[in-house]
């Protein structure tokens, strides 16, 4: 399986590259960038190191990649300004999208690609893809709330001290302020999280307060994300090339699921060749499907208005 990563010069695509290559599944992996010397040298250093690896290709250059990708990952964008408006970013980075957008389609593409969205905000933008490509809406896939789902496992694990493989939770909705936390499923070795050792309900906001301060707070130590985000974008194309048909809180338009429509959001999804094969209504609490359709509501307000700008479908 080829993948092809539009922005692989930058941190979020080249991690991307480098988990791809020590994950071993894929094939080949192609950088795309419109820094040619950077994504060139990206490329070269993860060709170094391919005899610890697997046989795998490596290589960077331009959309020609793209008609021969089995997957297409976008993570390339723009970062906010000082003083801009969130809106102000949105409508930036949709042009950049539309943009890229436009390139794919000139150079053409295979019927069965899966394109996995990335770059922010990545629900707005999973549904531009969904509306300007002519793909199947199931072959378009954004990250969503699987880097939100890992960091928040990865905390309750962190403070209960307790092993990171063994806990399961959810985030669902929007990637974003809205986000809604799954408490009611949340478990540690299939134990209930109130059952566990160490577990207080106190914990319950001080955890997701962090969660989802924690992309702000990578920025501001480090200067973006990178290793883990490199890692979910991982989780979902391995899943894509496997045909693993595992159930991920990917990003897509949604057709009903929990009454949802015309929505790209993260919701409980079977992923695998194909890309979305089936979303799943798990029994949530009632404040939990409150605050998803809340969050359903929030994306809707702003889709209407960047899809307004740049002409609808």
């Amino acid at each position: 399986m080829k993948v092809s990563i539009i922005g692989g010069a930058g941190l979020v695509g080249s991690c991307t590259a480098f988990a791809l290559q020590t994950g071993k599944v894929v094939r080949e992996i192609a950088l795309l960038d419109v820094n040619a010397d950077a994504v060139g040298g990206q490329a070269l250093d993860l060709l170094h190191g391919a005899t610890l690896m697997a046989d795998q290709k490596i290589s960077a250059g331009g959309y020609e990649h793209i008609p021969s990708s089995d997957v297409i990952c976008i993570t390339a964008g723009l970062r906010r300004k000082p003083d801009e408006s969130r809106l102000d970013l949105i409508n930036r980075n949709t042009d950049l999208f539309v943009g890229i957008l436009g390139e794919i389609q000139k150079v053409g593409y295979k019927p069965d690609a899966v394109v996995v969205v990335v770059s922010n905000p990545v629900d707005i933008l999973t549904y531009v893809a969904a509306q300007r490509l002519k793909l199947p809406p199931s072959q378009v896939l954004g990250l969503g709330t699987v880097l939100d789902t890992i960091r928040f496992r990865s905390l309750i694990a962190d403070k209960l001290d307790a092993a990171p493989t063994q806990v399961s939770a959810l985030i669902l909705g929007e990637h974003g302020d809205s986000m809604v936390p799954i408490w009611s499923s949340a478990t540690v070795g299939g134990l209930p999280l109130e059952k566990y050792p160490g577990w207080q309900p106190r914990l319950a906001d001080e955890l997701f307060t962090r969660t989802k301060g924690s992309g702000a707070e990578v920025i501001k130590k480090k200067g973006g994300a990178g290793f883990a985000v490199g890692l979910a974008i991982q989780e979902v194309i391995e899943a894509v090339a496997l045909d693993r048909r595992c159930v991920l809180p990917v990003s897509s338009v949604q057709s009903g699921c929990y009454g949802i429509r015309d929505i790209a959001i993260s919701v409980p999804t079977t992923v695998g060749r194909k890309g979305r094969l089936a979303t799943h209504e798990i029994e949530l609490w009632p404040k939990e499907v409150q605050g998803l359709k809340r969050s359903a509501q929030a994306l809707k307000e702003t889709q209407d208005v960047v899809m307004a700008r740049i002409g609808g479908r």
